[in-house]
């Protein structure tokens, strides 16, 4: 949530001299979006971040689509997805396009090393699990239900205090921010949104490294993962202050809006980026007309497609779903409850569900690795039993 925070030390002046201790200069660095004109902070490093002592290759990133078929409705069941390995490589994308991923991970093993993602913002929504971002801005904890964001080009890594974890991952192509209609001209959030500030959480401890060592920090940029060994600590920022670093937000902090019939999805959007939306359904009160249906009525995405996670309840106008569930509806397609579920719903007082949907206004494809975890008569699941 982009607003003015300060952390550290940072000199009166910003373009000043700022020494350390021993009379040296502080190594001050601007990291920006969009150049110049985007939001951006001041970082001020011990070390000057662009020694390096070895850069190294391990290889491209590439995703194996699966070749164009019928549309159809999909479902992937992503709860025994396999756990192992470190954070990044747990991660298992399903779906893209050329403005997003999204995947999965279960990671159970530490990071020996930092990441940066020099092509993509990301998300991560805590499905499972407890922990730490260790980041160039300081850590934040997370903890289930917590959407971290995290911009592009933080240096940072994950530490689990779980045996394992459960993230659904985004990486974005642009900036995660508010949706425009929850803020007024200044960017504060007005009173009709439903979360305020006080709900994001921003890096809570910055504790600078000033050790020398090996470290490694690998980086994507141009379609590559590229590994680079430093001869001091990459976390070894003193200070910064700015408008760009990670933050934290519990989607039990989301406020749903409700009304007297069913409301459309937007009502439920939490995010947006370019070319699509981050959306949350949570527990709320159903609809309170007397004649409602509280299960929602059938649309058709003609212009986006329709991602959803589901974490946590009963989802009531599914049937065949399951915690880790990630349903695509496409874009062209009418959609909505399955068979007796609107009549099922009539006269519920309530919602127990907990989901996370993306809407894509672009159109996404699957990648070959989702296969393995398809439920391949999902199309067929509107037919009576």
């Amino acid at each position: 949530m982009p607003h003015y925070i300060k952390m550290g030390n940072v000199p009166h002046k910003r373009h000043t001299q700022f020494r350390q201790e021993n009379g040296e200069l502080y190594y001050e660095q601007v990291m920006g979006t969009k150049g110049f004109s985007g939001i951006q902070s001041l970082i001020y490093h011990i070390n000057p971040p662009t020694r390096v002592k070895e850069a190294r290759k391990i290889k491209d990133i590439q995703y194996e689509f699966e070749e164009k078929d019928a549309l159809k409705h999909r479902h992937f069941l992503t709860w025994n997805t396999e756990p192992g390995g470190d954070f990044l490589e747990a991660r298992k994308i399903l779906l893209a396009n050329d403005d997003l991923a999204i995947g999965v991970a279960r990671p159970t093993q530490p990071m020996s090393y930092y990441y940066r993602n020099g092509e993509c913002d990301e998300m991560l929504f805590v499905h499972e699990g407890k922990g730490k971002i260790e980041s160039i801005f300081g850590e934040i904890s997370f903890y289930p239900g917590d959407y971290v964001i995290i911009p592009m080009g933080t240096t940072y890594r994950v530490v689990l205090d779980t045996h394992e974890a459960r993230f659904l991952v985004v990486e974005s192509n642009s900036a995660i921010v508010s949706p425009k209609r929850y803020r007024n001209e200044h960017g504060q959030l007005l009173e009709h949104s439903p979360y305020c500030e006080r709900d994001f959480r921003t890096p809570e401890r910055l504790e600078p490294k000033d050790e020398k060592g090996k470290f490694e920090v690998r980086v994507r940029a141009q379609g590559m993962l590229t590994s680079y060994l430093f001869d001091f600590h990459p976390l070894d920022a003193v200070g910064w202050d700015g408008y760009l670093f990670p933050y934290a937000f519990s989607i039990h902090d989301f406020e749903p809006i409700t009304g007297r019939v069913h409301q459309p999805p937007p009502v439920h959007q939490t995010f947006e980026a370019h070319n699509y939306v981050i959306c949350s359904f949570v527990p709320r009160l159903y609809d309170y007309h007397p004649e409602a249906i509280p299960a929602p009525y059938v649309h058709s995405n003609v212009e986006s497609d329709e991602v959803l996670y589901y974490a946590d309840g009963d989802f009531m106008s599914r049937r065949g779903i399951e915690e880790g569930s990630i349903t695509l509806h496409p874009s062209g397609l009418p959609h909505g409850p399955h068979p007796g579920k609107m009549e099922e719903s009539i006269g519920k007082k309530e919602t127990k569900e907990l989901a996370v949907m993306i809407d894509t206004f672009r159109p996404l494809r699957v990648v070959k690795q989702a296969h393995h975890y398809e439920d391949a008569s999902y199309m067929s699941s509107w037919f009576e039993e």
